[in-house]
């Protein structure tokens, strides 16, 4: 079985603090670069992801 998890990603364009996202356990999943010990992290569908993202 393979897993679908990777790394926490950011923009490359990014020079400073932005947001990092990742797939994990089939969701995405975002959270703020100045907080990723403890901080939130916001779990979406993939699907409900994309749309979010095509209408942003």
């Amino acid at each position: 079985m393979t897993s679908n998890n990777t790394p926490w990603i950011k923009a490359s364009a990014s020079t400073g603090d932005c947001v990092e996202m990742r797939r994990h356990d089939g969701l995405v999943e975002v959270r703020d670069t100045k907080d990723q010990g403890a901080g939130p992290v916001l779990r979406s569908a993939q699907g409900g992801f994309a749309v979010w993202l095509a209408g942003a």
